[in-house]
C-alpha cells in the first residue's frame, strides 16, 4: 500500500480569466460546451440544485475541472479560489493530501463485502467519542437518507405521523416529508404534504402554539441548532422542553453546524442535547459519509436487540463504503489535533472584516452585508431600496468571477491562507465599486446574461 509519501499532487497552474471583459469572451468556451451536452443527459445540467446553471451568472457556468487546497480550476483551464467548497463540505482543502491517502489505501483492500468491514466499527468510535450525548451511530451517503430515518425513527417511537420543521433553514431533505413544504413540490401527494408543519426560528411561543393546534400528533421536530451569530443557548433549551414535555422527539440537523461551529457539533456548544442528531458534509473532507446517531433506546430500534417493532433504518448497498469512511476517520483525526474550526473562525473573520472596510467606505451598508458566524459567512445583496435582490447577486458574482473568485458564499475552509484571503477582499472591494455604479442605473445593463434565481421555484 502506498504511504502518504507516495501521493503525488499536480502542480498549480494558476490561470484568471483573461481580463474584465472576460465573460463576453471566449474564456469559457469549454464550460458552455459542456454544458450544452450535459443539459441533454442530466436533468439541470447537474446533479445537484444547488450547482445549477442558474445558480451562476448565464456566461460563466464555470464546470471544474479539478481543485487543490483552496483553488479550483475549470475545463477551460482558469483558476479560482473557491468559497463554500463543495456545498460546505470540504473543509480541509480540496484533494487534501492525509485524507487522500487514508482513502486510498482502504481502496486498495477493496469497497464493499458481503459482511461488515473492519473499518465501519473504528469509524463509528472515533464518532462516538467526539458527539456528547450520542450513544450509537449509523452512517450513510447523504444528509436527507440521515434526517429521513431520524423522522422514521421518531413516528416509530411516538406513534404518531406529523413532522414539525424548521420553516427558517432552508434544506432538510430531498425526500418528500420537506420538499412537500416548499414551492417546488410537484409530485408528492397533499397526504403527505399535510404531515408536515412548520415553525420560525427563535420563537418558542410559536413552537407552543404549533403543538396545542396538533395535540398528540407531532413525533419530532427537527431543525438545525442555529445558522447565525446569536447565542441560541436559552431558545434551544425552550425547545427541548417543550418536545418533553409533549412526548416529542428532538432532532438536530447538524449538517452545516457539525464539524464547524465546534469539534462536537454545535449542541456541544450552546450545551443542548438532542434525541437526535444527523452530521455529514465536513466530517469525511468531501467524501461522502454522513450519519444518524442519539439515544440507544431509539436507535436500537433499528437493531437486533429491541423488544419494539423493528425500524428498517438505513440499509444502503453503498452506505459503509470503506474508503469513504477511511476519509472520515483521517478528517476527525485532522480535526482533533490540528485546531481546524479554530482556523476556520479565524479566517472567515480576517474576510469579514477585509470586506465590511469595502462597504464602509463605499457607503453600502444598506446594500450589502457579510452575515453568519465567521466560520459560515454568506452574504446579503440588496437593490437601492435595500430590498433583496437577484439581480445583484448575479452581479456580485459575476464581477468576482471575472476577477478569479467564485464565491456562492464566504464560507471559508482551513486551505484559505492569509493570501487567498486578501486576495479575494481586494477583489470584493473592485467588484464593489461596479455594484455601487449600478445602484444608480439598471442593474440588467451590467449583467452578461439572465439573473441567478431561487432553487425552490414552482416554474423555470
Amino acid at each position: 500500500m502506498p504511504s502518504d509519501a507516495a501521493i503525488t499532487l499536480p502542480t498549480p497552474v494558476i490561470k484568471l480569466p483573461t481580463e474584465l471583459g472576460a465573460l463576453d469572451s471566449d474564456a469559457f468556451s469549454g464550460s458552455v460546451a459542456h454544458q450544452k451536452k450535459a443539459h441533454r443527459v442530466i436533468p439541470g445540467g447537474a446533479h445537484t440544485y444547488a450547482k445549477g446553471d442558474d445558480q451562476m451568472p448565464e456566461a460563466a457556468p464555470l464546470v471544474v475541472e479539478r481543485g487543490l487546497g483552496c483553488r479550483v480550476w475549470d475545463v477551460d483551464g482558469n483558476s479560482f479560489v473557491e468559497y463554500g467548497m463543495g456545498l460546505r463540505a470540504v473543509t480541509l482543502g480540496h484533494a487534501e493530501p492525509r485524507v487522500t491517502a487514508a482513502a486510498m489505501r482502504a481502496l486498495e483492500g477493496g469497497t464493499n463485502f458481503t459482511r461488515p468491514a473492519a473499518v465501519e466499527l473504528r469509524a463509528a468510535e472515533a464518532f462516538l467519542g467526539l458527539i456528547d450525548g450520542a450513544e450509537m451511530v449509523k452512517f450513510c451517503k447523504d444528509g436527507s437518507n440521515a434526517t429521513t430515518a431520524a423522522a422514521k425513527l421518531a413516528r416509530a417511537a411516538t406513534g404518531r405521523d406529523k413532522i414539525a420543521l424548521c420553516a427558517s433553514h432552508p434544506f432538510l431533505s430531498q425526500d418528500d416529508w420537506f420538499i412537500g413544504a416548499t414551492p417546488m413540490d410537484a409530485g408528492i401527494p397533499q397526504a403527505v404534504k399535510d404531515l408536515t408543519v412548520r415553525f420560525p426560528y427563535g420563537d418558542a411561543s410559536a413552537l407552543e402554539a404549533l403543538f396545542a393546534l396538533h395535540p398528540d400528533e407531532i413525533a419530532c421536530v427537527i431543525m438545525e441548532p442555529a445558522r447565525g451569530v446569536e447565542d441560541a443557548t436559552h431558545y434551544l433549551l425552550e425547545v427541548q422542553r417543550i418536545c418533553r414535555e409533549h412526548g416529542a422527539v428532538l432532532v438536530f440537523d447538524e449538517m452545516l453546524t457539525g464539524f464547524r461551529w465546534h469539534l462536537k457539533g454545535a449542541q456541544h456548544l450552546y450545551g443542548v442535547t438532542p434525541d437526535l442528531s444527523t452530521f455529514g458534509k465536513a466530517m469525511a473532507n468531501g467524501f461522502s459519509v454522513s450519519a444518524l446517531a442519539g439515544r440507544r433506546d431509539l436507535m436500537e430500534r433499528g437493531g437486533l436487540h429491541t423488544e419494539y417493532e423493528r425500524v428498517f433504518l438505513l440499509s444502503g448497498t453503498h452506505g459503509a463504503e470503506t474508503h469513504g469512511l477511511a476519509a472520515a476517520i483521517e478528517t476527525m483525526r485532522i480535526y482533533a489535533e490540528e485546531d481546524v474550526v479554530g482556523t476556520l473562525y479565524r479566517q472567515g473573520a480576517r474576510l469579514r472584516d477585509g470586506v465590511n472596510q469595502h462597504i464602509n467606505r463605499l457607503g453600502l451598508s444598506k446594500q450589502f452585508a457579510v452575515l453568519g458566524r465567521d466560520c459560515n459567512l454568506v452574504f446579503a445583496t440588496r437593490d437601492a431600496d435595500g430590498l433583496p435582490s437577484q439581480p445583484f447577486r448575479t452581479l456580485f458574482l459575476q464581477e468576482l468571477i471575472r476577477r478569479g473568485i467564485l464565491a456562492p458564499s464566504f464560507v471559508v475552509s482551513a486551505a484559505h491562507d492569509n493570501d487567498a484571503i486578501d486576495q479575494t477582499i481586494e477583489s470584493v472591494g473592485e467588484a464593489l465599486e461596479v455594484y455601487r455604479d449600478a445602484l444608480d442605473g439598471d442593474v440588467n445593463q451590467f449583467l452578461s446574461g439572465r439573473p441567478v434565481k431561487p432553487v425552490f421555484r414552482r416554474y423555470v
